[in-house]
């Protein structure tokens, strides 16, 4: 299936000048690590560009999310704004002292509804407690993963006070005191990864509260993808005992090194433990193997493939599978079925969309010229079928089959298409158009720059070649 826009950005990076938007505006630093002071409190910023972000969560100077802590048991509720879809709306998410295992889970976060700007959410810890630091960390691939939001802190106790201002309502009229500002969009560079934000005072004391409001804002309005995936909230007592860490992973996540470590691949089937041997035993040497592979067949000038990615099986899923950014979520009920037949194949299907990464040009020029989708999924049918499992021939067309071939019938059609054309005209035909659509350039005009023909021309000469030699029926 064809992967999501998802869009890459920018982000602070280790040993690089970075400028930080809002809060962090004109504050230079070399490392990836930002302190700002906001009145008598500190914004402390971490950001893991995304091949460096790891399920743990570990920073430097923002504390690992806690397991416990006083948000634990407290009352989490959004007075303004819509929760996001698929699940986003969960603010369980935020203090269940549990965190995604991979970069884009919208399982695993909540975020607000696409296409809304921000929302507000109150946090009420059921009685004022001396509050020592409150710290908040997301994750994703790119424009959901920075944080932005007010902080406003009330112990609620005051005749003025309103426990649920409004949008639009200045909250520090009506009982609330002005935190911090935070904002950990930088100016250049990479926008995803994970952050960690820790917000402390001095002394140890931010001060006694009862209620938190956080006014979260959206990372960009270009698209409707701006609402950070929040992973978890965090809230120290000072008085209290030490926060306990989070739990560990449940079993089921495998995690590959390919190449040394060059990249590493998430094979998750927490959810499908029927699925687990199969995947560690048989699947995985697939992986391993073909990831790099694909991303040597399909370069382009300047591209770096991802580092990181992950292959999620879903009891929830309905279909084959899908791809969004790097993280591939497999229906689990289909692969069941289909162990001896196509699932292997039908993960490296994914395999090349996460090599692809089509949206990259038009997050960076949004007019960027967009791929046909029957080019998209065709190209990553051609790998399949013709570089990965030739021997199937699974996109052989049938004589019963050829009245209805078009060159842009997509999938196994078009990688039929695309194969006769590599053999015909031009061998590396798949890797130029894969460049050229990652770069938001291609053009129909490139057909005939490469082969001297029209694709509706190559589409008519290919359609002949079949009619004068049937491909053998599939078996």
């Amino acid at each position: 299936m064809s992967q999501r826009d998802d869009r890459p950005s920018w982000g602070l990076r280790r040993h690089r000048r970075a400028r930080g938007h809002g809060t962090l505006l004109g504050f230079c630093l070399w490392l990836f690590v930002a302190s700002v002071t906001y009145g008598a409190v500190r914004v402390t910023v971490e950001h893991h560009l995304p091949a460096e972000a790891t399920a743990d969560f570990l920073f430097q100077q923002v504390p690992r999310p806690a397991a416990t802590d006083a948000a634990t048991e407290a009352t989490f509720t959004l007075v303004a704004g819509r929760g996001g879809g698929a699940g986003g709306d969960s603010l369980a998410r935020l203090h269940d002292g549990r965190l995604p295992q991979d970069e884009d889970d919208p399982g695993a976060n909540f975020f607000l509804a696409d296409g809304t700007d921000g929302g507000r959410l109150l946090v009420d810890l059921g009685r004022a407690i001396k509050v020592r630091e409150v710290n908040s960390y997301s994750w994703h691939p790119n424009t959901r993963a920075p944080q932005v939001y007010q902080l406003y802190a009330s112990a609620g106790t005051g005749a003025e006070f309103n426990p649920r201002p409004a949008r639009g309502t200045d909250p520090t009229t009506c009982g609330w005191t002005l935190l911090a500002r935070v904002d950990t969009r930088p100016a250049t560079g990479e926008v995803g990864g994970q952050y960690g934000v820790s917000l402390t005072e001095p002394e140890g004391n931010l001060g006694r509260f009862r209620y938190l409001l956080f006014d979260l804002g959206r990372t960009e309005a270009a698209d409707p993808f701006g609402n950070t995936f929040y992973s978890e909230i965090d809230v120290i007592d000072a008085e209290a005992p030490p926060a306990g860490p989070p739990p560990p992973p449940p079993p089921g996540r495998t995690i590959l090194q390919v190449e040394g470590g060059r990249y590493q691949i998430t094979l998750d089937t927490v959810q499908a433990p029927a699925l687990r041997q199969w995947a560690e035993h048989e699947l995985a040497p697939v992986v391993v193997e073909w990831y790099p592979r694909l991303v040597e067949l399909l370069p382009s000038v300047g591209f770096q493939a991802p580092r990181r990615l992950s292959i999620v099986f879903s009891d929830r899923m309905r279909g084959v599978a899908a791809t969004s950014g790097t993280r591939i979520r497999c229906a689990a009920s289909w692969f069941e079925q289909n162990l001896t037949g196509e699932a292997k194949g039908a993960v490296v299907h994914e395999l090349v969309h996460v090599v692809q990464q089509y949206g990259r040009a038009r997050a960076l020029h949004p007019q960027a010229a967009r791929a046909p989708g029957w080019l998209v999924e065709g190209i990553a049918d051609y790998l399949r079928w013709f570089k990965y499992e030739p021997q199937s021939h699974g996109a052989d067309i049938s004589p019963r089959g050829l009245a209805r071939a078009r060159y842009d019938g997509n999938y196994r059609i078009t990688a039929n298409f695309l194969n006769w054309v590599s053999e015909t005209y031009d061998p590396f035909i798949a890797g130029q158009l894969n460049a050229a659509a990652r770069d938001g350039a291609y053009d129909e005009a490139l057909w005939a720059k490469y082969t001297g023909k029209t694709v509706q021309a190559l589409g008519e000469e290919w359609k002949a070649a079949l009619e004068r030699k049937p491909a053998v029926p599939a078996p």
